[in-house]
């Protein structure tokens, strides 16, 4: 006994090589599906799994072929030693081994011995080695050894990897023959791969299956039918779904790792620094305790002792996603079906996330990751690009939080400047007055600059960040009103986190990867914000007008960056939240490619292959009611004077408060005005005036809307015209030119000899004459354009005078003209 135990500190077992798979990961679904298979440091393939996670048929097969006395003897077989001694003694050479699975796993832990030395010297040594692994190890500690660690052909080791590799299923589902194929395998692996040589596998299958039959484990019959299949396996390949997704986790581990390794001191197992967990075999050997690693052919002998130790742990081998098989195949298929119809170099990303679990259930960073042409190894579910006009439903919902407008509050669509910033529209065309509705369910851009002027570029970022949705500057850039048209980045992942606040009460949550990932949520807007916001990009926002487009259930937001470089649709529905990004990912634009046309259809597929019940009626919170108000002056109806409510419309109002429309920001008059009508012309006096009149109150529509109240949809509404008789040597106050602003700085285009102007008069009545540095130059009807023509550098100033008396002026700057004159056309 003491030299026993001295030769076992002498020759002790390779603790290395029972902590394998040295570095080898794969990453799986949520249902235990690889998505990526990487190699381990010596380019080998494995997938850990526990005893009851592989088909009994296997064991039936393994310990009737392999080793029918696995669990009574002490890692020698005795008989089959003394039947191999006697073939030795008779033949001169080794005919049969007798190896009993401890010595071909001790074959497996032992660096020194290997599958081609069949050697007395060799033999003797695995010998000893198989009973160093029995008193030391459990036979539920050895038997995990095997079914991780035997040789399967090629770069496959393991039960588990072999059948997900050659099958396409895991070890669980094997058939009758296809377990006594596994079982084959490992008598001549690289002889008997079944994807190289499908008959001498299918010869060695038949041989288990015969002996089987032969040691009344099966029965014939099912032996019969076993035999009918043929053996027919996919090429073996690395596994390619989800690619990036599994890189991203893959990265993670390794992070796990290091940190692990900082604190302890300690390196990684095998050098890949993928994370430490528990070693599958030990695992197996806890769930023997439960009857569970027992194999069906054969049972533990009660009385016999087997001594379990704890093996050494490992880097983590397995790590399970969040991503659902199905779906992700399913989107990566839309994919690879559209990026053909691409022009080159375009990509594009997919991101799916559970709204109660936050679990990620799509991860789609690239549109073909096996096309080096379209960057397939950038991942722009994290890509830092600019949002377009997706950032704009929080806006709203920050607005209605802070009491500024309800869903059907009065805005101005109209050209305007603030503080020389000038936006303009996708198409190009203004629409004048339109509702908070109407203007982000048409992602109107002018109205959305106006309404974060009011509320703060600084704050509403603020915000945002606080949430989870951070927005990149450049170096020394501050939150600017640009922010709402894209003028920030963001990526694909932020926006899906934070857009799940429509379907969730305003809570933003951050997409978990893995199971285990910590659940991330933060408020971005209170529940009836929420509320409101989805009604209007899911129904239109209109409680009496039900709207409907695309799929039901669906509230969703395109957006377009700056030049076509990126394009956006990004969804919520009842139990997802999906993400859609179309563009380039070097940032070069692609003309003629915007979110409506190109990253909402794929949205709509993807909702449409996603399992959802149809949608249930959406009952509005607590704070959320249903009100009548008044255009122009967005008040409820119940407190407006009919006289002065000219259009009624039924709006959601939040908080009971139904706030009035915007404050002017030309004129600083309120909201209602008095004016002087005379009975017998009905056109407009003065008290001061010699045609008598009598005050009348009216309501007032924002200055910027007064080319559509003189023609247009506001027609009906205008003031009536003054009296000739009673124009006003007037006051400035409203009257404002609209086209070029004080202190603007104007430059020709490349090779211009002039610089052509449109302006107009906003707020003035009647005719409007328009001087140009003093000099009368033309006159114009009511808010009709004047072009004006500069053709000299230096201080200019424009001003114009309505029949009333008022006027505005603004000056400005010229540079780089060679002319001489400055003239008005």
């Amino acid at each position: 006994m003491i030299t026993l135990l001295a030769l076992d500190l002498a020759f002790p077992l390779p603790r290395a090589a029972l902590a394998r798979p040295d570095g080898g990961l794969v990453v799986t679904a949520e249902d235990g599906t690889p998505l990526r298979t990487y190699p381990s440091a010596d380019g080998v393939w494995r997938y850990p799994v526990a005893a009851d996670q592989v088909s009994p048929l296997y064991y039936d097969a393994l310990l009737t072929f392999e080793d029918r006395w696995f669990y009574w003897h002490p890692g020698v077989n005795p008989v089959a030693m003394a039947r191999a001694a006697w073939q030795w003694a008779r033949s001169g050479r080794v005919v049969s081994g007798g190896s009993t699975l401890t010595m071909q796993v001790a074959r497996m832990v032992d660096p020194r011995l290997h599958y081609g030395d069949r050697s007395l010297r060799g033999k003797l040594r695995q010998v000893l080695r198989a009973l160093q692994l029995e008193w030391h190890l459990s036979k539920a500690q050895i038997l995990a050894l095997y079914l991780n660690h035997a040789p399967m052909g090629g770069i496959v080791e393991g039960v588990e990897m072999a059948s997900r590799a050659y099958l396409g299923k895991p070890s669980s589902q094997l058939s009758h023959a296809e377990a006594a194929l596994l079982t084959a395998l490992p008598q001549a692996p690289s002889r008997l791969r079944p994807d190289r040589a499908p008959a001498a596998a299918q010869a060695a299958r038949d041989k288990v299956l015969d002996r089987l039959r032969d040691l009344g484990t099966w029965d014939a019959a099912t032996v019969a039918d076993a035999r009918i299949e043929q053996v027919i396996v996919q090429p073996l390949r690395a596994r390619w779904l989800a690619p990036l997704a599994a890189e991203r986790l893959r990265q993670g581990t390794r992070v796990l790792a290091r940190e692990s390794s900082a604190k302890t001191g300690s390196r990684p197992p095998g050098g890949s620094g993928t994370g430490q967990g528990p070693n599958p075999a030990a695992d197996i050997a806890s769930g023997a305790s439960r009857g569970s690693a027992s194999a069906p052919s054969a049972a533990v002998p009660p009385g016999l002792p087997l001594r379990a130790a704890s093996l050494p742990t490992t880097a983590r081998t397995v790590v399970r996603s969040t991503l659902d098989i199905e779906l992700q195949s399913a989107v990566e298929t839309m994919l690879l079906d559209r990026v053909d119809a691409l022009p080159p170099k375009v990509s594009m990303a997919v991101l799916v996330m559970d709204n109660d679990t936050l679990a990620t259930k799509v991860y789609a960073g690239s549109a073909d990751f096996s096309d080096r042409r379209r960057a397939n190894h950038v991942d722009m579910v994290r890509g830092v690009r600019s949002p377009g006009s997706t950032l704009k439903p929080f806006l709203y919902a920050m607005a209605l939080d802070d009491g500024l407008i309800h869903s059907e509050s009065l805005l101005v669509d109209a050209p305007q400047s603030f503080g020389g910033y000038r936006p303009g529209n996708f198409q190009a065309a203004f629409s004048g007055p339109v509702s908070v509705s109407d203007a982000l369910q048409r992602s109107l851009n002018v109205p959305a600059v106006d309404l974060l002027d009011r509320v703060g570029p600084a704050r509403f970022a603020s915000n945002l960040r606080a949430a989870g949705l951070r927005l990149r500057m450049g170096t020394g850039i501050s939150p600017n009103l640009s922010l709402i048209l894209g003028g920030g980045g963001t990526t694909l992942e932020e926006l899906v986190a934070a857009y799940r606040a429509l379907a969730r009460g305003g809570m933003a949550g951050q997409p978990r990867l893995e199971p285990d990932a910590p659940r991330v949520e933060a408020r971005i807007m209170s529940p009836g914000a929420a509320f409101i916001v989805r009604e209007i990009l899911e129904n239109g926002g209109h409680p009496d007008r039900p709207f409907y487009d695309g799929p039901r259930g669906l509230a969703w937001k395109t957006g377009t960056s700056f030049g076509f470089r990126d394009a956006w649709a990004v969804g919520v529905t009842d139990g997802f939240t999906i993400g859609v990004w179309v563009g380039r990912p070097d940032g070069t634009p692609n003309p003629g490619f915007f979110g409506a046309n190109v990253a909402a259809p794929l949205l709509q597929d993807i909702v449409a292959a996603l399992p959802a019940p149809p949608p249930a009626p959406r009952k509005p919170p607590a704070e959320v009611t249903q009100v009548s108000i008044c255009w122009p002056l967005g008040l409820a109806a119940s407190v407006t004077s009919p006289a002065l409510c000219q259009i009624r419309r039924q709006a959601w109002a939040l908080d009971g408060a139904v706030p009035p429309t915007l404050p002017d920001r030309v004129a600083p008059a309120g909201p209602i005005e008095t004016l002087w009508i005379s009975p017998i012309t009905g056109h407009r006096t003065r008290p001061t005036c010699s045609v008598p009149g009598e005050p009348v109150q009216v309501a007032r529509w924002p200055t910027y809307l007064q080319p559509w109240l003189e023609s247009g949809l506001l027609a009906a509404y205008a003031p009536p015209p003054w009296d000739p008789a009673c124009r006003a040597a007037g006051a400035r106050s409203g009257l404002r030119i609209e086209g070029v602003d004080t202190g603007a700085q104007l430059l020709p285009v490349p090779g211009g000899r002039d610089i052509t102007v449109g302006v107009r008069a906003l707020g003035g009545s009647g005719t409007v004459w328009w001087l140009l540095d003093g000099q009368p130059q033309q006159q114009s009807p009511g808010t009709a354009a004047v072009t004006l023509k500069l053709r000299e550098n230096g201080k200019h100033a424009v001003t114009a005078m309505d029949e009333a008396g008022r006027y505005d002026s603004v000056s400005f700057t010229v540079r780089g003209l060679p002319g001489t004159a400055a003239s008005g056309k």
